[in-house]
């Protein structure tokens, strides 16, 4: 366990810590689930009419919207980790048990926009405890009202 964080082992438990976490900051929060291979983004590899892993599990992966500003959407894939878009802005490869914290940070409002002079260009910066960050760049044309509101 990382500073408080408790590991998330499935797909439903990230889904419920992301429910209450809606909670928390008032938000909606639609959840659709795809469970067999046949259904993830990523098990294409199994075969037609292959609906379980190697071991025998189903795959479960789910897409989380949340409701209000920024637009913030998660999906969480079997393999522990997931996409989170933020205003259109894509941080693949996070892992599994950082979700929570990323959304905390966000909906906080620690987020914030870096602007780089040369060449140009804009980072959105997503700060999490332990002095860590996820940092990806943001197209120009990308830059929403919420974005340029937050640019340092």
């Amino acid at each position: 366990m990382i500073g408080g964080m408790h590991h998330l082992p499935s797909t439903e438990a990230a889904v419920t810590a992301l429910r209450a976490l809606a909670g928390t900051y008032a938000r909606e929060i639609e959840v659709s689930h795809d469970i067999g291979a046949d259904q993830t983004s990523r098990r294409t590899a199994a075969g037609v009419g292959v609906s379980t892993d190697p071991d025998g599990s189903l795959p479960h992966e789910a897409y989380i919207e949340f409701g209000g500003l920024p637009q913030v959407s998660v999906r969480l894939y079997p393999e522990d980790d997931a996409l989170i878009d933020v205003e259109g802005v894509e941080f693949p490869d996070i892992p599994r048990d950082d979700v929570p914290a990323f959304l905390r940070s966000v909906f906080d409002g620690l987020a914030y926009v870096r602007a780089r002079r040369f060449p140009p260009g804009y980072f959105l910066i997503v700060p999490l405890p332990g002095d860590r960050t996820h940092k990806e760049f943001i197209p120009m044309i990308l830059l929403t009202p919420w974005l340029s509101a937050r640019v340092r």
